[in-house]
């Protein structure tokens, strides 16, 4: 086997190292990052696929917020929009500056890796993968969602969304417009905290797998996620309600 995931995971732990774990945003983004490594590997298994695949998942998952830690060094802040896109930066890190090489000797996996990087934080999945890639960009996209939703029902407001008191705060028209009418969001239109809640109800529309639904449906981090809020605005809470109606249907 080309992939050494043990060995993998030591250099990830030698890699934090480095940073501030008593960082909030730091210690989050490690327990994420080893909890996505870790359903990565369960959905390629419920997949059948091969003993390669699985741990290639499975390492994919442990790389893929790797460009995380510099932005928090850098920007203080888990929000692309005002820093840097951590997908790009963390191939960046990868592949330019020669990092994965101490993740994985051979090369071999090197384009899937990459790929499934660059598209595990975007809006939607590139066109023109090959198959390979697709799935792998497919497996990273929704542990990655899975275990989201984890710290979205859980972690600190203030760490999460930059605010702890959502009561005065609203939904944008565009944010709501393009969310009712299933478009990919454009995150460049994100003005409030309120706006990136409703991002992440709109992941229920982006979901690869069987298992990915089934598992949040088990966790029921829809209803917990919902019931984090209060909007006092009569018109934000309506569109907060219809929010998570259609965010229910689409995991039903």
């Amino acid at each position: 086997m080309e992939i050494d995931i043990t060995k993998a995971k030591e250099q990830f732990k030698k890699y934090v190292q480095d940073y501030d774990i008593n960082d909030d945003k730091i210690r989050l983004k490690v327990a994420h990052i080893e909890r996505v490594a870790e359903i990565s590997e369960t959905i390629a298994k419920n997949l059948n696929l091969n003993e390669e695949e699985i741990q290639l998942a499975e390492l994919i998952g442990l790389l893929h917020d790797i460009g995380r830690f510099e932005q928090i060094r850098l920007y203080h802040t888990f929000m692309d929009k005002d820093s840097i896109n951590h997908g790009e930066f963390g191939v960046k890190l990868l592949f330019k500056d020669g990092l994965i090489r101490g993740f994985i000797k051979t090369d071999k996996y090197d384009q899937i890796i990459r790929t499934a990087i660059l598209n595990h934080n975007k809006s939607y999945i590139q066109e023109g993968l090959n198959e390979r890639e697709l799935l792998h960009s497919q497996i990273i996209r929704d542990a990655d969602k899975i275990d989201i939703f984890a710290i979205l029902v859980s972690g600190n407001k203030e760490t999460i969304w930059g605010k702890e008191n959502f009561e005065q705060e609203k939904i944008s028209d565009e944010i709501y417009r393009q969310y009712l009418e299933k478009d990919r969001i454009d995150y460049k239109e994100i003005k409030t905290p309120a706006d990136m809640l409703t991002c992440h109800f709109k992941y229920t529309y982006d979901l690869n797998f069987k298992i990915t639904k089934e598992i949040i449906k088990e966790k029921q981090y829809i209803d917990k996620l919902y019931n984090r809020f209060t909007f006092e605005n009569e018109e934000t809470s309506k569109r907060f309600n219809k929010i998570y109606e259609l965010a229910k249907e689409n995991i039903n």
